[in-house]
């Protein structure tokens, strides 16, 4: 079995009090398949020490294959996952929050459906499946359930999750996506779009979430709500990807 690489894009904004964290948890993961990682972080402007930390755990462990860019303004969620997708070299492209609101050891879950070649993008749902979940926001979950919903109605999916960081794609296929969205709307901005690629096979399965609270650091608010729906209709009815994606490539 020849051996494939991972590559993680982690996406980071003042992120010093957990950025070296989920660093270490993301290196200390194996993965199955003898699958390698690389880790690409993205450093959109922090103002904080979160270079720094960055810094501390690249000197800690210098064999782990990690890449680090900062971009010379704050630009947005969207836009480092843009730049973090353009810099990724692997296989497969995963998405790691740099919080810990989402555990490493769970990529296997998402990897497994790739591996076996039955899948091309694999999403990780918050809502489904029995790893523990921390209880927090009810409107947050209201909400995310809304935007999936009607998500669902305009892509024809049935996703559980559209919402989730934990996104897995065939590096081949989400580096030809014409992204454009710079904040959070790149979540149903990038759903709508692969859900026309021609055969396109995408799959969920269940994983754990250990939520934050906003004091601890949590980001999105209800204008990034308003603006998902926003994402979901303009990419769905008013603003079509015309750019080809061949997943053969």
């Amino acid at each position: 079995m020849s051996q494939y690489l991972l590559s993680v894009i982690i996406p980071a904004y003042n992120e010093e009090r957990y950025i070296y964290d989920i660093l270490e948890r993301v290196q200390a993961v194996s993965l199955a398949g003898d699958v390698q990682k690389e880790l690409v972080v993205v450093d959109d402007f922090s103002k904080d020490n979160t270079g720094g930390e960055v810094a501390r755990f690249q000197a800690a462990y210098p064999n782990v294959k990690l890449q680090y860019v900062r971009h010379e303004v704050n630009k947005g969620k969207g836009a480092a996952l843009r730049t973090g997708i353009q810099k990724a070299s692997g296989d497969f492209t995963i998405i790691q929050d740099a919080d810990l609101e989402y555990n490493p050891e769970e990529f296997n879950r998402l990897l497994k459906p790739v591996l076996q070649g039955v899948a091309d993008v694999v999403y990780g749902s918050r809502f489904m499946g029995d790893g523990p979940h921390r209880i927090l926001f009810f409107w947050h979950t209201i909400g995310n359930k809304f935007l999936t919903f009607l998500s669902n109605a305009l892509t024809n999916l049935n996703l559980t999750d559209m919402e989730t960081c934990y996104k897995l794609f065939r590096s081949n296929i989400i580096k030809q996506i014409d992204l454009k969205e710079n904040r959070f709307g790149f979540e149903p901005e990038v759903t709508a779009k692969i859900s026309r690629v021609p055969g396109i096979r995408i799959y969920e399965v269940g994983i754990a979430y250990y939520g934050r609270t906003y004091a601890e650091g949590k980001k999105i608010n209800y204008k990034d709500g308003f603006r998902a729906i926003y994402c979901i209709l303009k990419y769905n009815i008013f603003s079509r990807q015309k750019k080809t994606v061949d997943i053969n490539k």
